[in-house]
Order: structure tokens, then C-alpha cells, then sequence
């Protein structure tokens, strides 16, 4: 594929200074870079192309050979323009590029939310307050007191950066590293802003909408783009992370999408059927026991358990049976549940009624 030109690649016409020039380069490494343009797959050429065209033409030396030569002349092996090095040391995988170097993207930030288990079910929209570093409001970010002078750095003459030339070798080769004098701002600062220390970021606890969606679970991470920490020198700021995690209920445990619930019946109702009341998420509902039903039996509810997170429906709730014996029986029920247990062809043996009930049957009292 042919280079295009350079000044094309930056919008900017053959005659440009270096502030059109530099400008240019900003908004472009803002618009394409990689990490703001994940969705893009030619984003990263791009950028890589808007790099290698700001790096001809921000030295003077390399856009002379350049405009004299033309691509021909940014070649290392090209003695007719000086035979100076090519463009090598950007990485472009991460954090570490020169976008990053320049603009500084702001830091993530993680926030621990815990919540009800009704929240989690049914989804909720609230505040918090996260500590955060934003733009200071006084300079907005330009570090100086409002009203003093903002000079251009007389090392990298406002570019922000300095390149070094090694010969080696294999030829010339140069590296672009921050200014340290102006830390890559390309100006400085007689008096810094009163509020920041000259800093241009400080600390505040802002207030941040979020909407929980139904169906999360402990574990769940939401993702608030922008309201991480502010960037530097124009950067982008960082995106916020709230990690969830859910309070157990006194009734339900949640398995995946489903909810259990023990429900206690009586001896009757589960000898006899019949039908009992029993809580659901959504409030109380009548389920119907059968008839012989055995401790231990499941019953499952359709659609009364957890909302799928992704997608429509929800799970089921399952209601295990326990069955209640009665530790106390007046003489009434305790002859009811003899006869019961004759019918049944169960021998009874009554409880020892001690020593006093003993003699009174050996006297027949």
C-alpha cells in the first residue's frame, strides 16, 4: 500500500507552522487511538500512520528532507537527506503508547457496591459518591492562576517532547521521549493556580447515577465509561468500575437463575393434600400440595425465580416440603393419631409413665 502524503494524513496544507501542525496531531491521536476506538480494526494503522507523519514533519530537519525528497528522503539509507534514523520506539498495545505519554489518559476506578437481594432481582437506579481526581475548576487543568502568563517551553519549543538521535551500526536511529522540563505540556507556568498547586487535577467526591440492571448477581461488574479519573494535558478521562456484590435473604437461596425456598406443611396437609400459602419474590401465591406428599419433595414454580440477565424469561422458584410433627399432643390428638396408627396396623407403644404409673397398674388403679 503507497504512503500517503504527510501533510494529507494530518489536514493541514504543505506551508502549516508547528502549533497548526501540533494541533492537528492532538485531535487526530485523540480521534483514532486504539483504546477509544476498540470497534474500529483500521484504527490502529491510522493511528500508527498519523504518528509517523507528525514525527516527519515536527522536526525541522526531517521535514526539510521530507519536503525536499519526499518519502524518499525519511528513509535511514537515504543519504541525500542526511541519512538521519527511522521512527521506532511506540508501542501500541496498551497504556504505554504515546498517546498515553502525551495526553495521559485518567486511571480507572473500582467501586464496591453491595446490595439487597431484591435490588439484584428487580434492578435499581441510585447514587453513590466516589472519590475521584477531576480538572481543577479554577484553571480548568492549564495549572496556572487565572490571568498569569502560560509561556511555551523553550526546550521542546511546545511540542512536549524531545527527541534523541543514537547512531548505531545499523544506522542512525531516534527516540521521542516527553520534555522534562515542561513534562510533556509544551509550555510553562510563572504561577501556579492557588487551588490545585499547579497541578491542574484535585480530589472530590462526586455523585455518580447508576442503573443496576435485574438479574445481576455477586460477582457482576458494571462499567460507567468517563466517570473514572480526569486525564492529563487533555487525555480522555478513565471509566469507572462498580463491582456487585448481594445480601443473602432470609427466605430464598439463589442457585443460577432459580430461587429455593423451604416451606414447612403439616402432617395432615401432606397426608391429606390440600393447598398452602407460600412467599415468592413477586409476594405471596397459593401452591398445591398433593396428596402423600413425602419430606424432601420439590415443587417448582415456573417463571418466579431470578430475571435472566441477558434476555427475556426468568428462572423458577423450588419450594422443598419439610414436614412439621408437633412436639406437644392434648389427649384428643394423641387418641386421633393412635387410631390412625392402628388403622395403619401400627403397634404404639405409650411413653413410660414412671414408677408412680407402674404401681397404680400392678393395684389395677
Amino acid at each position: 500500500m503507497a504512503t500517503r502524503d504527510y501533510y494529507e494524513v494530518l489536514g493541514v496544507p504543505k506551508g502549516a507552522s508547528e502549533e497548526e501542525i501540533k494541533k492537528a496531531y492532538r485531535r487526530l491521536a485523540r480521534q483514532y487511538h486504539p483504546d477509544v476506538n476498540k470497534d474500529d480494526p483500521n484504527a490502529e494503522e491510522k493511528f500508527k500512520e498519523i504518528n509517523e507523519a507528525y514525527e516527519v514533519l515536527s522536526d525541522a530537519q526531517k521535514r526539510a528532507a521530507y519536503d525536499r525528497f519526499g518519502h524518499a528522503g525519511t528513509d535511514p539509507n537515504f543519504n541525500g537527506g542526511g541519512g538521519f534514523g527511522g521512527f521506532g520506539g511506540f508501542d501500541f498495545g496498551g497504556f504505554g503508547d504515546i498517546f498515553d505519554m502525551f495526553f495521559g489518559r485518567g486511571d480507572d476506578l473500582r467501586y464496591d457496591l453491595r446490595i439487597e437481594f431484591e435490588d439484584a432481582v428487580f434492578g435499581k437506579e441510585m447514587t453513590i459518591r466516589v472519590p475521584r481526581i477531576e480538572l481543577c475548576p479554577t484553571c480548568h487543568g492549564n495549572k496556572a492562576k487565572p490571568g498569569t502568563p502560560i509561556k511555551t517551553c523553550t526546550q521542546c519549543n511546545g511540542t512536549g517532547q524531545v527527541q534523541t538521535v543514537q547512531s548505531t551500526p545499523f544506522g542512525r536511529f531516534s527516540t521521542v521521549r516527553p520534555c522534562d522540563r515542561c513534562q510533556g505540556e509544551g509550555k510553562t507556568i510563572e504561577t501556579p493556580c492557588p487551588e490545585c498547586a499547579g497541578r491542574g487535577r484535585v480530589r472530590r467526591v462526586r455523585e455518580i447515577n447508576i442503573k443496576i440492571p435485574a438479574g445481576v448477581d455477586t460477582g457482576h461488574r458494571l462499567r460507567v465509561a468517563g466517570e473514572g479519573e480526569a486525564g492529563l494535558r487533555g487525555g480522555p478521562p478513565g471509566d469507572l468500575y462498580v463491582y456487585i456484590s448481594v445480601k443473602p435473604h432470609r427466605l430464598f437461596q439463589r442457585t443460577g437463575n432459580d430461587v429455593i425456598l423451604e416451606q414447612t406443611i403439616s402432617f395432615a396437609q401432606a397426608a391429606l393434600g390440600g393447598t398452602v400459602e407460600v412467599p415468592t419474590l413477586d409476594g405471596k401465591t397459593e401452591l398445591k400440595i398433593p396428596e402423600g406428599t413425602q419430606p424432601g419433595t420439590i415443587f417448582k414454580m415456573r417463571g418466579k425465580g431470578i430475571p435472566y440477565l441477558r434476555g427475556s424469561g426468568r428462572g423458577d422458584q423450588l419450594v422443598r416440603v419439610k414436614i412439621e410433627v408437633p412436639t406437644k399432643l392434648n389427649s384428643a390428638q394423641r387418641e386421633a393419631v393412635q387410631k390412625m396408627a392402628e388403622a395403619f396396623g401400627e403397634e404404639v407403644v405409650p411413653p413410660d409413665k414412671g414408677l408412680f404409673g407402674k404401681v397404680r397398674e400392678a393395684f389395677g388403679k
